[in-house]
């Protein structure tokens, strides 16, 4: 169970005034949940418990909802997911269990889109406004990087591990550590692209250093990496010169899109995700330009289902509202497409590596409540902790049920010769997938 930080003298519906408008929205609402079959969510509404769907073997999820607040109904059902999200962080709902209230709904596209595609539709212009204003050109990047990399190394570090890693690790043992994960994660990218030490790497996407730092040290290889956020840029330099690395690393501030120089090796990890399908094909035709007739590239991207991605690249949900502005997840077709549209590159290898992305997040959860006075100390008031509680059950859930996907692919350029790599990985039950 997880740690919630609603208060307990949150008001009595019965003490509240309930708009007509929420008396309406509550009962198209639980016609929409009475659709659960698999997993069991019951809603308690004052003295009134209603229960959606059963605990069976194959779906024992079990999960409680008390509401507290008559508007959750409209913002549910009139700003879908968003609503959902913003009810959650102004406390007018709670739950003992956040992640497996997701997962229900991710087991349920229909009552899900039944939220984002409903009613949710009057205000989706307006929202898809705002966030059309958040376009990835150099500047717009720029802003958005800072409204999620910049709220400060301190507050990463309280629930990342000490590698400062901020993707998906690789579980290699169900009693694997974080920080070991983080790492498996780094080998595994390292022996993928076959990294030796006369080999020049491009990374795009520096993070806080961890890939650049693990390549450097452990394979004598020549890395040159970027980022745009000022934070991530100070705390990697920083890392660099305290390893002694600074001579084998070359740190920029540059947009991927002013990156110059040919290289043999390249590596984004989970960056893409912050491209913007608007700009993929200017994303691959860099990568492309950067690498040598020879060259290999290693992706690692979270994805969204193909058969979803067109309308998830037009609307607006909860992250691209609150966490990543400017952010659109791809679908693994639509890398394919832009590759073919854009490149002479060809996919070589793909690896899913979704379940460890559940554990990663449950990691980075269980930190984040462990640590959660330093949270408090840093200032940040309870809907960010609210807020940041969404958002970290919100992408648990969804990598456990499999709507969200996470993925390593390694490309070559023509005249790469590769031999096949690497068995797929066993994904251990304890993994929680």
């Amino acid at each position: 169970m997880t740690e919630h930080i609603i208060p307990a003298e949150a008001p009595a519906l019965q003490e509240l005034r309930v708009r007509s408008i929420d008396r309406l929205a509550r009962g198209i609402l639980l016609k929409l949940l009475a659709r659960i079959e698999r997993g069991r969510l019951t809603l308690v509404d004052g003295a009134e418990r209603v229960a959606f769907g059963r605990v069976s073997e194959a779906f024992p999820l079990d999960a409680l909802i008390t509401v507290h607040h008559p508007r959750f109904y409209g913002d549910c059902l009139f700003r879908g997911t968003i609503g959902a999200g913003e009810a959650y962080m102004s406390g007018f709902w709670s739950t003992d269990d956040l992640t497996a209230v997701v997962r229900i709904f991710a087991l349920h596209p229909e009552v899900f889109s039944g939220m984002d595609k409903g009613l949710a539709r009057i205000m989706a212009p307006v929202v898809r406004y705002a966030h059309a204003l958040n376009k990835n050109t150099r500047a717009g990047s720029r802003r958005n990087i800072v409204a999620h990399y910049d709220l400060g190394n301190d507050f990463y570090r309280l629930f990342l591990d000490d590698t400062l890693t901020y993707s998906c690790g690789i579980f290699e043992r169900p009693e694997s550590t974080l920080r070991e994960a983080s790492l498996a994660k780094y080998e595994r990218i390292c022996r993928k692209l076959e990294l030796r030490q006369s080999d020049q790497v491009l990374e795009i996407g520096t993070g806080w250093g961890g890939f650049a730092l693990y390549a450097a040290r452990n394979f004598g290889c020549r890395v040159t990496t970027t980022t745009i956020s000022e934070r991530q840029h100070e705390e990697a330099r920083n890392r660099i010169a305290a390893a002694g690395l600074s001579g084998r690393i070359n740190l920029l501030k540059q947009d991927y899109r002013d990156l110059t120089g040919t290289f043999d090796k390249l590596v984004s990890i989970e960056m893409i995700e912050a491209v913007g399908h608007q700009f993929l094909d200017d994303f691959f035709r860099v990568c492309s330009a950067r690498l040598k007739p020879e060259g290999q590239m290693l992706l690692q991207a979270i994805t969204i289902r193909d058969q979803v991605f067109d309308w998830h690249k037009k609307n607006v949900d909860f992250i691209k509202r609150y966490i990543f502005p400017g952010s659109c997840i791809p679908s693994i077709a639509a890398i394919g497409e832009s590759l073919t549209r854009a490149t002479d590159l060809r996919l070589f290898h793909l690896e899913d590596i979704t379940p460890h992305y559940a554990t990663t997040l449950r990691h980075w959860r269980e930190n984040f409540f462990r640590n959660l006075g330093e949270v408090r100390a840093l200032g940040f008031p309870e809907t960010f902790i609210r807020m940041w509680e969404f958002y970290l059950c919100y992408c648990e859930g969804g990598f456990a049920e499999r709507y969200l996907g996470d993925v390593q692919m390694v490309f070559t350029k023509p005249m790469c010769r590769k031999d096949p790599i690497l068995p797929p990985l066993n994904f251990p039950s304890a993994l929680g997938g």
